[in-house]
């Protein structure tokens, strides 16, 4: 048995067309597909086959690093044909044949060039640098997907959303109004909760006829890498979805191929409602170059396959329209064959990335001149509010007050998530938007983490300024990969190319009383601060949270950054520090252009030197406390408010613990992957003269009622930590 079956589908091919044609027959093709079209698609398809098998010399070569190929899903390439290139599109990884035929669209594009430069991970690639193989391009409207199962699929759904928003708007879109969203996705990837998601989403939408232009595609080849998708089951699933128009088409023959997938175009861009298009292909020389297919097919099972070879079918039908021989096509095909060769053995020594700071340097981008020139900019219309006068407000108040100066700054800018519009959200941190800028830029979503921000992320690609919020911070635990593996990664992908700013509002941490439990009292960020480029803003008081919230907005704005903005439950209404009726944690709205930078702290107490204590949300408030039960001791501990957990800004920490000598870290979340062990780790390295102590959060989830508290640092635990640690100090300093 030859296992080389890349090899084998190739010599297939080649025989196929040295045999001649056994049927000669003239062939009915569409009247708008004219023979030269018909050959440029065949062409398509074969540059595309060539590249596949490019992918796998080179890698056996040791020379590229990416081998799963677009074989038998070639029909695709009548989506390249019939959406244009206006058309954001968002790709699994079978994508070839359609990026070909795309990639004609816009002069200017070698095609073959740039995937050989992907394969080969040149930092010349103009896709991704170097960083990985991915159909992407920003000319062509594509933004890079990498390995994705289904996880594409919320944010086109937000995408298509956002199209016919802009135009209910009246807002400028980087795309014509009449462009339809394009996703594919693979049969296996249909049955991940993610792509389960995006359809309810999608259905939800249409159910209460919102325009949403989106062809979702499913290339359906039977197979999840060795698993096999049952009989009827796609039909059955897409068939009859609620909303949906379900158009069902021939994926290895190229007129029903682009008979059908013109029918969904058409459908889709009149209507502006959800289409599915199910085209049925094929899988050739397995899932990558590394599967051995032949551990789960037998070898009557793959040559029946490779008989259904959609180039045999496709250079079929070339041949009997008249527009070329099989002698034509078979030239034709050894062109292409050098010419990806050629290209391969001039890409193979192209620049590679070399430095951390090459391969980081799309991932963050940051320009604190811009920034700050953003959050000073006034709005083109001032906040229609009354202005604040008389007694200060809690932070709740203040972050409400703030949406209201961010939507009437930001024209682009929307408000979305679970209960936000007439309800004002559950802690009513919303009031009064809905009513103000309405339904159309503030509006509730379906209960589901994964369509929030990925309604964003779309949202965010086509122009807007999302400011999604998630109603409690454990609950973003189900959404975390919309984050990680497709907000976050984006910029890093593409180059710097594509961007989806947003920040996200998290109601976080624990401490609230009364009811809740893990669910509502969730102190858990160690997901979100491994997340690369994810900025952490944690504010603790109403001023800070106003003039914060500004700066991620101009972060996000002015340099593309997402944003997870945590704000602790337990201190939106809270208004005294020590004593009831203090209010010592009111606060006044900040002044229009105030803004604290990224990375900057607030220090309380800067001339004590016998401890500093640093802290963040709820544990800066308990430190607070702590520190002046222990002034009343005779002990002067500053206070730090580290503000940003992510960038940490750990030269300034290291500043303040070392005007002191001793650091006590106040970590509300938990000890193992917390903010406290990062600082004090990082202190030990680079500040080893300063005696470090830590107080955290126990490793465990969060029980219901009064237990919740001895598993949380508190006022106590903090003065006692202080207590020794100032005691060791003493010890240490006696004769």
């Amino acid at each position: 048995m030859n296992y080389d079956r890349a090899a084998e589908v190739d010599r297939k091919f080649v025989a196929f067309l040295e045999g001649g044609l056994e049927d000669a027959s003239p062939l009915r093709r569409p009247a708008d597909l004219p023979l030269e079209k018909l050959v440029e698609l065949l062409d398509s398809q074969m540059l595309c086959r060539h590249l596949d098998f490019a992918a796998r010399k080179l890698r056996a070569e040791d020379a590229a690093y990416y081998t799963i190929g677009s074989a038998g899903h070639e029909g695709n390439v009548v989506l390249g044909e019939l959406c244009r290139a206006t058309d954001p599109a968002f790709l699994h990884y079978r994508s070839g044949a359609l990026m070909a035929q795309r990639s004609r669209k816009v002069p200017g594009i070698d095609f073959v060039r740039d995937v050989l430069l992907g394969l080969v991970v040149s930092s010349e690639d103009p896709t991704s640098g170097g960083r990985h193989k991915v159909w992407g391009s920003r000319p062509l409207w594509v933004p890079p997907q990498t390995s994705t199962i289904g996880s594409h699929l919320p944010k086109a759904v937000g995408a298509a959303l956002a199209i016919e928003r802009a135009r209910r708007l009246g807002l400028p879109s980087p795309v014509p109004e009449d462009a339809i969203v394009l996703c594919t996705f693979g049969d296996a990837s249909l049955n991940h909760s993610t792509a389960q998601g995006a359809f309810n989403s999608a259905s939800w939408l249409a159910h209460q006829r919102i325009p949403l232009p989106l062809l979702f595609v499913c290339e359906d080849n039977g197979l999840g890498i060795s698993v096999k998708t049952p009989p009827e089951w796609i039909q059955v699933s897409l068939g009859r979805r609620p909303g949906f128009t379900y158009v069902k088409g021939d994926g290895l023959d190229l007129l029903d191929a682009y008979e059908a997938a013109r029918q969904a175009v058409e459908l889709c861009r009149s209507l502006r409602r959800p289409v599915i298009l199910h085209l049925e292909v094929t899988r050739l020389m397995g899932h990558a170059g590394s599967d051995v297919e032949q551990l789960y097919h037998s070898l009557e099972e793959i040559e029946a396959n490779e008989a259904r070879d959609p180039l045999i079918a496709s250079a079929r039908i070339v041949a009997r329209a008249g527009a070329m021989s099989p002698e034509e096509i078979l030239a034709r095909y050894e062109a292409i064959r050098e010419q990806v060769r050629e290209t391969a053995r001039e890409v193979v020594g192209r620049a590679k990335l070399s430095s951390p700071r090459e391969v980081m340097r799309p991932l963050a981008p940051y320009d604190p001149v811009a920034v700050q020139a953003e959050v000073a900019r006034p709005p083109a219309r001032p906040c229609e509010l009354k202005p604040l006068r008389g007694r200060q407000r809690h932070m709740a108040a203040l972050i409400n007050r703030a949406l209201h100066e961010a939507l009437a700054k930001y024209p682009e800018a929307l408000v979305f998530g679970e209960d936000v519009a007439k309800k004002g959200g559950v802690y009513h941190v919303t009031a009064g938007l809905w009513k103000t800028y309405g339904g159309g830029r503030v509006f509730n979503t379906l209960l589901d983490e994964q369509a929030i921000l990925g309604l964003a992320i779309g949202a965010a690609h086509l122009g807007f300024l999302p400011i999604p919020e998630i109603q409690y911070l454990a609950y973003l635990h189900n959404a975390i990969d919309q984050l990680r593996g497709e907000a976050c990664s984006l910029q890093f992908f593409s180059r710097g190319q594509f961007s989806n700013p947003m920040v996200v509002r998290i109601a976080s941490f624990a401490y609230q009383k009364g009811f809740g439990g893990h669910f509502h009292n969730d102190n858990s960020v160690g997901s979100l601060r491994e997340i690369p480029g994810l900025v952490l803003a944690a504010p603790s008081r109403g001023d800070d949270a106003v003039k914060m919230l500004r700066t991620c907005l101009a972060l996000a704005r002015s340099c593309g950054r997402v944003v997870a903005f945590l704000e602790p439950i337990a201190l939106y209404m809270t208004k005294d520090l020590h004593e009831e009726g203090d209010g010592l944690w009111l606060n006044d709205f900040p002044p229009a252009g105030e803004g604290i930078p990224l990375g900057e702290g607030r220090v309380y107490a800067p001339e004590a030197r016998d401890l500093t204590i640093v802290s963040y949300a709820n544990g800066l408030y308990l430190s607070l406390k702590a520190a002046r039960r222990l002034s009343e001791e005779g002990i002067a501990a500053r206070v730090v408010d580290l503000r940003w957990l992510a960038p940490l800004n750990l030269d300034f920490v290291i500043e303040q613990a070392r005007a002191s000598g001793r650091l006590l870290v106040v970590d509300e979340c938990r000890r193992s992957g917390g903010v406290g062990e990062a600082i004090v780790a990082g202190v030990a390295l680079r500040a080893p003269e300063v005696r470090a102590g830590l107080v955290a959060g126990d490793d465990t989830y969060l029980p219901l009622g009064p237990a919740m508290e001895v598993v949380l640092p508190s006022v106590e635990s903090i003065a006692a930590g202080a207590r020794a640690l100032v005691a060791a100090g003493a010890d240490l300093a006696s004769p």
